[in-house]
C-alpha cells in the first residue's frame, strides 16, 4: 500500500509510515482531523521540495534558477505547514524563499548594469582591434622594406608567402608569422589582403597595395586601413579606404 500523505510504498501491515510517520488508515493531509500522534522516536525527514528551493537559490543570479527556487519555497512551506510535525525543513525553505526573491530584484540593476556595460566593453574590444591592425600594417610596411632591400632584383614579392618563415631568402624571408604570411591573412578581427603592383620592363615590382577591413563591421571594427609603398596608413570609416583617404595621425 501507499502512504495517505507522502505516497511511499510500504507493506501492508505497517502501522506507521517508515518515511513521514503518518499513522496507516488516518485521514488525508488535507483533512481537518489529519493531527494523528507521532511515533515515539520518530525524526521528521527533511522536505524535499525545501532542500531544492535551497540549491536553486543559491544560484539566484540566473534567473530561471530564482524561479524554481520561489516555487519549490512556497510548495515546501505548505507542506511542512501540512504534515503536522511529520517534515521538517521549514527554515531551509524560508533560505530558498529569499535567495529566489533577491534574485528577482536584483534583475532590473542587473539590467541597468549589462545595458552601460556591453556597449563599453564592445567598443573597447573594436578600438583594441583597430590597434592591432594598424601595428600589423607597419609591421608588413617594414617586412616589405626589408624584403626589397634583400631581393634588388625582384623588388617587392608577389605574395605575402614569400615574406614568411622559411629558408629566409627571396622565397621564405622569415620576416612575418605564418599567419600573416597567408594570402588572406585574419587578425584581430581584420582580414589583411596584399595586392602586388605590375612588374616593370626590367621585371622588378615597385609599387604595392594592403588593405585591412573588418571582419565584421560596427563589431569586430568601424574603420578600414588601407597602406601602400608610402608606408602612409590611411582610413575611412563607412567602407574600404584607399590612395585618397585621410591618413592616420
Amino acid at each position: 500500500m501507499y502512504c495517505p500523505y507522502c505516497a511511499e510504498n510500504i507493506p501492508d501491515d505497517t502501522k506507521f509510515c517508515p518515511k513521514c510517520g503518518t499513522q496507516m488508515g488516518s485521514p488525508l493531509p488535507d483533512s481537518p482531523a489529519f493531527r494523528q500522534p507521532l511515533p515515539p522516536g520518530f525524526e521528521p525527514p527533511t522536505s524535499g521540495k525545501a532542500i531544492g528551493s535551497l540549491i536553486s537559490g543559491l544560484f539566484f543570479f540566473f534567473l530561471p534558477a530564482s524561479i524554481v527556487a520561489i516555487i519549490l519555497g512556497h510548495l515546501s512551506l505548505s507542506e511542512i505547514r501540512k504534515s503536522a510535525g511529520r517534515l521538517k525543513g521549514q527554515g531551509i525553505a524560508t533560505a530558498g524563499l529569499i535567495l529566489g526573491y533577491i534574485g528577482i530584484a536584483a534583475i532590473p540593476f542587473l539590467l541597468i548594469i549589462a545595458a552601460i556595460a556591453i556597449p563599453n566593453l564592445l567598443r573597447a574590444k573594436m578600438a583594441a582591434n583597430e590597434s592591432s591592425a594598424v601595428a600589423s600594417l607597419r609591421t608588413y610596411s617594414t617586412a616589405l622594406i626589408t624584403y626589397a632591400a634583400m631581393c634588388p632584383q625582384q623588388g617587392f614579392p608577389a605574395s605575402t608567402e614569400q615574406l614568411g618563415p622559411g629558408s629566409r631568402d627571396c622565397n621564405h624571408a622569415g620576416l612575418v608569422t605564418s599567419a600573416m604570411a597567408s594570402p588572406r591573412a585574419l587578425k584581430s578581427g581584420y582580414v589583411f589582403e596584399y595586392h602586388p603592383g605590375p612588374a616593370s620592363e626590367s621585371r622588378q615590382i615597385v609599387t604595392y597595395v594592403i588593405s585591412a577591413d573588418p571582419v565584421s563591421p560596427n563589431a569586430s571594427g568601424t574603420r578600414h586601413f588601407y597602406t601602400d609603398e608610402s608606408a602612409v596608413i590611411r582610413f575611412e570609416s563607412n567602407g574600404p579606404a584607399g590612395q585618397q583617404s585621410q591618413p592616420l595621425q
